[in-house]
């Protein structure tokens, strides 16, 4: 094994072209031979370079347009053989295979071809085979073969190659580790988009990839390492966002902006959600942004300190001055005006971000979560309740204004960790309980903070009075359901099922309420 090595030849083929010009001097100057293919060999020639085509070097033409042209002993014997087994030198020699001490190569653009909502057959023709096959043998001999992947790697392996006239032996596993990484995330989302084509929801393997957007400081605590990776799905969101000011984005900022613009995104109505620790602490649904904002802020403006804050409609100037006033960690939308960013530039560490659009709430998706030894998959929570599927069970049936306020309440309380009871009231929820071990406790919860936020905004009475509750899963019992008619809730939306479902219709008609099964149970762990 050799730490330094000093490039006699390497193989440049690129979709990404981005320096690979500069790349190509470098390594020219350092005495190397340039072989290439195709786009990249016409772009390397065009430079003034001298580079020997693939298909001239090992005697085979290219063919099947393109499939077949790297997939040859002389590349894979240059990059697999071992320059000190005397066994490997001798078959090196008696082929006429010549030792390939680099290889450069990013791969077909997959991921943005099936991001771009191209049809079956050209995202199959951009699958690359050659291209994985080239990094995987350059990394397993990794002690002779510097390969990359990424036109980030370049700079760094060019200033080594320029002090030192080649690459050290730390230099090559830092870039295998790399390369096997690539080809891992790149296998993972052409398998994950392989199994959503035929509808496979348990393949016998799951692979999980992603291509790193950041380096965290650090994770939910300060002891903790973290990064944000993007994986192949295309879903408008945090990790697609482009941010225009403020500072970096920590690990729990960008959990919490994922859950308050997943939630927002499912409001038909222009929209506002605060989020704290994932959870929401004020929704709302108005004619306009700002008065949802007011209203969804109203619903609990000491959590809300603090919090991510999300909306459905281009910010405007009128709701970012509103958001100004409050001390924010981070706002996310589909889009914002000029003039709203300048009114937010005045706030220079609140984080703002554009996504281009909302994530479909329709949409199918994985979501995985690691637990020990294994991972837990399942389909993203698509389920909606309407209201042509309402299952009145009282004897009195809710009003219109109830039946819109019960729709809002279920779709919100799907987005609250478990156990889960929210109150609504004209479009805004009002309380909300919720990551409760007893159901009655969440109940408890939304009941009081209806009560206190009203005390502290001079209300004269809580706002649970006329609301509506809506239940994340089954009343077990009718003492959670108690709770809330007793506070004045007076319609109530719950999944049914329960053994004591009687008893709890009972209680709410006793009480003069409407209630309406679901059939749908919205658990959020």
């Amino acid at each position: 094994m050799t730490d330094l090595v000093r490039p006699r030849r390497a193989l440049l083929s690129v979709s990404d072209k981005t320096g690979i010009v500069d790349l190509a001097r470098a390594l020219v100057a350092a005495g190397a031979e340039l072989l290439s293919t195709g786009g990249t060999f016409k772009a390397i020639k065009d430079a003034g370079l001298a580079v020997t085509e693939v298909a001239d070097y090992t005697g085979f033409p290219e063919m099947m347009d393109g499939r077949v042209k790297t997939l040859h002993p002389k590349i894979h014997g240059g990059l697999l053989g071992r320059r000190d087994l005397p066994g490997h030198v001798a078959a090196m020699k008696e082929h006429d295979i010549g030792e390939i001490d680099v290889v450069v190569v990013n791969l077909y653009p997959f991921e943005a071809t099936v991001a771009r909502g191209a049809d079956f057959e050209t995202c199959i023709e951009n699958i690359d085979i050659g291209g994985p096959s080239m990094i995987r043998s350059g990394a397993k001999n990794h002690d002779f073969v510097a390969v990359m992947t990424d036109p980030a790697d370049y700079a760094a392996f060019t200033a080594e190659l320029t002090e030192k006239g080649g690459s050290t032996l730390t230099t090559r596993r830092k870039l295998a580790a790399a390369a096997y990484s690539r080809t891992a995330s790149y296998d993972a989302a052409i398998s994950a988009w392989f199994n959503s084509q035929i509808d496979e929801t348990a393949p016998t393997s799951m692979a999980v990839g992603g291509a790193i957007l950041q380096s965290l400081r650090y994770g939910e605590n300060p002891h903790q390492q973290a990064a944000f990776y993007r994986t192949a799905e295309n879903r408008p969101g945090v990790a697609s966002a482009k941010q225009l000011q403020g500072k970096e984005l920590s690990y729990n900022n960008i959990n919490d902006t994922d859950a308050a613009f997943e939630l927002v995104a499912e409001l038909p109505e222009p929209a506002v959600s605060i989020i704290k620790h994932a959870n929401p602490c004020g929704v709302a649904m108005a004619a306009d942004l700002p008065t949802a904002y007011r209203k969804a802020l109203a619903c609990d403006p000491v959590s809300a300190f603090g919090g991510i804050i999300a909306v459905n409609r281009p910010l405007d100037a009128e709701t970012a001055g509103l958001v100004a006033e409050l001390f924010a960690e981070v706002v996310i939308a589909p889009s914002v005006t000029d003039e709203a960013l300048t009114v937010l530039s005045a706030k220079k560490n609140l984080r703002v971000l554009v996504t281009g659009g909302l994530p479909d709430p329709h949409q199918t998706g994985t979501l995985v979560r690691s637990v020990a030894g294994g991972l837990l998959v399942q389909d993203r929570d698509t389920a909606r309740a309407s209201a042509d599927k309402l299952e009145t069970v009282t004897k009195r049936a809710p009003t219109a204004d109830e039946q819109r306020d019960l729709l809002l309440a279920f779709t919100l309380v799907k987005h609250v960790k478990s156990n889960a009871i929210v109150l609504v009231k004209d479009g805004a929820s009002v309380g909300i309980g919720g990551g409760q071990t007893s159901r009655v406790d969440a109940a408890r919860q939304a009941v009081q903070r209806a009560a206190e936020m009203a005390e502290a905004a001079g209300e004269a009475q809580s706002r649970a009075i006329g609301a509506v509750v809506a239940s994340d899963a089954f009343f077990p019992f009718p003492d959670g359901l108690e709770v809330c008619l007793k506070a004045g809730v007076t319609a109530a939306i719950q999944p049914g099922g329960s053994k004591r479902d009687a008893d709890v219709v009972a209680t709410a008609d006793a009480a003069g309420a409407a209630m309406v099964f679901t059939g749908l149970r919205h658990f959020k762990h």
